[in-house]
């Protein structure tokens, strides 16, 4: 796809002068480039995650569709798209008027900053343009030598494991730099006319060939009859289920590929997943300071604060990280500059003197500065949500009521609203699965374990997804978790699904 163009005229003059305010303002960012397109394209891009090369697939038509009958229906416009890459790629809508590309413009600065310095991203490739066009055109080679149907089918099994992942992979650990100093030891070796490193095998591949060649050596001097029975494998739990099936799965070279390309993707995106309210909360703060103290005009006031609004609106449904972002963000501003913290504030009995409080601190910009370097979303609302910000910003819990047939006021406790918020924050809202046993009852089996905090599984997802691992593991897969208050172990034998009572 090559239907973008970029910016030049008006528009560079333009994010020229919202660079100058930027860098005034004292963010700190990787070189921006921006380009200028269409909604068809826009929605193209949003569709495929933001990046203009991917791999063949029917959900990226399926989420295009979506998005474009969105559009044309006015149920909801994309004004930008902004990827964490260095140097950082911005599209921006072609149709939008010019108080439009002055926001955009201010907004992604935000994203940008926060993309470089937030601690979460730091370990992220920021070549990932390349990576995925890279991506595309391997599996596009599967796909031609192993057939369309047999590879995409492939792929939608993986896809629906992809959010089975550990989030301590984002960090090098000690034992994961050791592993990369191996790794760079190996790949010297093997750096001759038949080794790897003259073709484009990943990592991934690479390192699944290597564990293959250790195995087949092991079997090799182990001469055991019994085909059933093996060894445990030398593991301990690990919540990265993509990279245990690439260790240990009975896998062909093109499957492991595969599944290392899709984890690759699915670990660059997990940041972003895990910073959605901070990440737009901080993008909206600085586009609102940057409009309303250097670009606007006299002129554009209105049509800002109409557009502005609009962003913020809040849902009765649902909680717009814009909105509780930004307010957030605002509100550790306000109170670092007056002090508005620590034991003496918190041990103060009076309601007079806590409104009136203020020791002249300033610091409240130099603090959302330190906020946005080293937290995510759980800590961030963990952290610095108060029972004043829940009654300010209106937040409330709510349920169905069968009697009324209607969505109620549950409770405004803010003990209750901090839980709620950070129980859908936790893995996403998602159950957290983490392998146990990759020989089970000592037969090959595969044990998953799910991390239970109080709420049971659906048994139909659970159903799909098992019958999808076995299909990888090509053995029986079972799931130990908790059921109506029960430990269970969910058993999918190639068949069916069966419950088995612990």
């Amino acid at each position: 796809m090559n239907r973008s163009k970029p910016i030049t005229g008006e528009l560079l003059a333009l994010k020229n002068e919202i660079e100058g305010y930027a860098i005034e303002a004292g963010l700190d960012f990787f070189p921006q480039i921006f380009e200028v397109c269409d909604y068809d394209t826009i929605n193209i891009l949003a569709a495929q995650g933001g990046f203009p090369s991917r791999y063949p697939h029917w959900k990226f038509g399926m989420d295009y569709d979506q998005l474009s009958k969105g559009y044309a229906y006015g149920l909801q416009k994309i004004y930008e798209m902004v990827i964490n890459t260095d140097p950082c790629y911005a599209y921006l809508l072609q149709a939008n008027n010019w108080v439009d590309q002055k926001i955009v413009m201010a907004h992604v600065y935000g994203h940008n900053d926060f993309f470089k310095n937030n601690a979460w991203f730091s370990n992220t490739n920021r070549k990932m343009m390349d990576v995925m066009a890279n991506h595309g055109t391997k599996i596009r080679r599967y796909m031609e030598k192993y057939g369309q149907d047999t590879v995409e089918s492939f792929v939608d099994k993986v896809l629906s494991l992809e959010n089975l992942l550990d989030v301590s992979e984002l960090f090098e650990t000690s034992a994961g730099k050791r592993r990369r100093s191996d790794q760079v030891v190996q790949e010297k070796a093997e750096s001759t006319e038949d080794g790897y490193m003259f073709d484009d095998r990943s990592a991934a591949l690479k390192s699944f060939m290597r564990t293959k060649q250790r195995s087949n050596k092991k079997e090799e001097v182990k001469k055991d009859d019994d085909d059933v029975s093996a060894e445990r494998p030398l593991t301990v739990k690990s919540r990265d289920v993509l990279g245990y099936l690439i260790q240990f799965a009975p896998l062909e070279e093109w499957q492991a590929d595969i599944i290392g390309i899709l984890r690759e993707e699915a670990y660059y995106f997990l940041p972003q997943r895990m910073t959605k309210i901070m990440n737009e909360g901080w993008a909206s703060y600085w586009h609102s300071s940057i409009m309303t103290t250097r670009a606007l005009e006299a002129s554009e006031i209105i049509d800002f604060a109409d557009k502005h609004a609009g962003v913020m609106a809040m849902s009765k449904q649902n909680i717009n990280p814009y909105k509780v972002g930004i307010e957030l963000m605002r509100d550790i501003e306000y109170r670092w500059n007056r002090g508005m913290f620590g034991k003496d504030y918190n041990e103060c009995s009076s309601m007079k003197d806590k409104i009136a409080w203020d020791t002249k601190l300033g610091k409240g910009r130099e603090k959302i500065f330190e906020v946005r370097k080293s937290h995510n979303d759980i800590t961030f609302i963990d952290e610095f949500l108060t029972p004043d910000f829940c009654e300010r910003q209106q937040l409330f819990t709510y349920k169905y009521n069968p009697r009324t047939g209607r969505f109620e006021i549950d409770s405004k406790d803010f003990l209750a609203i901090k839980q709620k918020l950070l129980s859908q924050l936790t893995n996403f809202g998602q159950p957290i699965i983490e392998v146990e046993d990759g020989n089970y009852g000592n037969r090959k089996e595969l044990l998953l374990g799910h991390v239970h905090y109080g709420v049971d599984l659906d048994v139909q997802f659970a159903n799909e997804t098992l019958k999808n691992l076995y299909a990888i593991w090509k053995r029986p897969v079972n799931l130990r978790t908790k059921y109506e208050d029960k430990e269970v172990i969910f058993n999918f034998d190639g068949k069916e699904l069966k419950t088995n009572n612990l």
